[in-house]
């Protein structure tokens, strides 16, 4: 699936685990997330860039912004194949601004006081992504849109514990604040790598938030929309098992990067296509 807004070939560099879920899905739809997929990573990989100065971050993001409702000068060539989507799907520019919103806090932000503050974050950064997904995916039911939000928060304080070491080296702490004081565990604990019982207990403790997370997905994941919301679901299951697998690792993250094999993907893959049938 080869275009020239090279859409296709940014999510295969991805190696990511959503773009693996999108084995469950083929022609248009398939093609759509593909374009959806890609602006979220150029998005993500602009604010990302340690070699972009901050002001030439705002000025991208901006013109991705400014793009997202009709045609700007200079603008990427992903621009108007995701505008494309916005005449086939009930998304919006707006919808397409959170997630800017979003990835703009990394510019700024390197910690979070409180769980309501990160919070907001990840419903820009996770649940938004979700919401637009699910568009493209299709459902019946509007209580797939809570079913959004909540694997959306699932699935980012997945990645916020699993990126723990690698975040710090970019010199953010997405851990609340209040979450450290919790266990008396500090910054400084955290930069110096210590990983004693004050740390497992901190993780657990987030893990067990997410957990809460992926629990009510599945409840508010309605029956009628279990089979377009596949893709989805995959992500739950590759996502959940990684949390386990950390979990029942208590929580190594200074010493190795956790991640599931394709042959692991894939078999939880095959698992949730034999659910539907």
């Amino acid at each position: 699936m080869k275009t020239s807004d090279g859409a296709a070939e940014i999510t295969r560099a991805s190696k990511s685990n959503l773009a693996f879920a999108f084995i469950a899905m083929s022609g248009a739809r398939r093609r759509d997330i593909t374009t959806f997929y890609a602006f979220c990573r150029v998005i993500d990989d602009i604010a990302d860039d340690n070699q972009r100065a901050p002001e030439t971050k705002r000025r991208e993001l901006a013109l991705w912004r400014q793009s997202l409702s009709g045609k700007a000068a200079g603008e990427p060539a992903l621009a108007k194949p995701v505008r494309d989507l916005m005449s086939r799907y009930p998304i919006t520019p707006g919808m397409l601004e959170e997630i800017i919103t979003g990835v703009e806090m990394d510019i700024d932000l390197r910690h979070y006081a409180t769980w309501e503050e990160l919070r907001v974050y990840c419903h820009r950064v996770a649940c938004a992504v979700g919401l637009v997904s699910i568009e493209i995916f299709g459902y019946r039911n509007p209580t797939c849109r809570e079913y959004a939000i909540a694997l959306g928060l699932a699935l980012q304080v997945t990645n916020i514990i699993r990126d723990v070491a690698r975040d710090l080296r970019a010199d953010r702490i997405y851990l609340p604040g209040e979450d450290l004081a919790r266990f008396d565990y500090t910054e400084e604990d955290l930069r110096n790598g210590l990983t004693d019982m004050r740390f497992i207990q901190l993780m657990n403790f987030e893990a067990g938030r997410a957990e809460k997370f992926f629990a009510e997905s599945t409840r508010l994941l309605p029956r009628e929309d279990r089979r377009s919301m596949l893709p989805a679901e995959i992500m739950h299951s590759i996502y959940q098992a990684l949390l386990r697998r950390m979990k029942l690792d208590n929580f190594r993250m200074f010493e190795k990067d956790y991640r599931l094999s394709k042959t692991e993907k894939a078999g939880r893959a095959a698992a949730q296509l034999l659910k539907i049938f």
